[in-house]
Parts: C-alpha cells; structure tokens; sequence
C-alpha cells in the first residue's frame, strides 16, 4: 500500500519563505512525484514535480522562487517557496505515482496526500 504524507504547510507573510515535505513509502519502482495546489474557487493545478531519476518541473508562475528537490534515502520530496505572494496561498497536495518506461510521468496521480494549507498574509 502507497502512502503519502505532507508537511510543512502555515502562515507566512508575503514574500517569506516555507518548506514543504512529501514523504512516500510502499513501493520501489521507479516514480513521478508532484505537488498541486488548489485555492477556493479555483481549478488544482500542478505546481511542481520530480521523478526518480532527479528531473524537475516547474509551472511558469513559481519558476525562480519554487524550487523541488528529492532525498531518495528518505523517500521525501522537498518544495521551498521563496518570495511567496499572496496568490500562492492555496491547499498543497503531494500526489505520486509510478513512471511508464515509455511515457515517464503520468498526468493524473493515483496516490494523494491529505493536502497541508499555506496561508499567505500581506
């Protein structure tokens, strides 16, 4: 059984700085691991993303403050938010899933946190 479990999630002011963990644990292929965000009112987009082999992603409007990072021993996924803004407030989700030999990483995600809420203040 997959599990996946955030942290790091809180208030910080505009243009501070936060920490996002996504551990994963119950399987030893090779994966796809993102991180979306939804706000209220809003459509989840993907923010960012890391696979097993160390490649990342970035959606347009957090390239140069997000950065994703993965520690493999631990099986955690790591997302610094830097510069933060006020439209980054949002509920993040881990999500992950295993990489297609083929195709590589998949759009939608089998496996999901319970989501951690950052709350961006002015």
């Amino acid at each position: 059984q997959v599990h996946v479990v955030e942290s790091g999630g809180g208030p910080v002011q505009s243009g501070g700085s936060l920490s996002l963990s996504c551990t994963v644990s119950g399987y030893n292929d090779k994966f796809c691991l993102r991180w979306f965000r939804q706000a209220p009112g809003k459509f989840r987009e993907v923010v960012a993303g890391i696979d097993s082999d160390g490649r990342t992603t970035y959606t347009e409007s957090v390239k140069g403050r997000f950065t994703v990072s993965l520690d493999t021993a631990k099986n955690t996924m790591y997302l610094q938010m830097n510069s933060l803004k006020y439209e980054d407030a949002a509920m993040y989700y881990c999500a992950a899933d295993v990489a297609n030999v083929v195709f590589g990483c998949p759009v939608n995600y089998e496996y999901w946190g319970q989501g951690t809420q950052v709350t961006v203040s002015s």
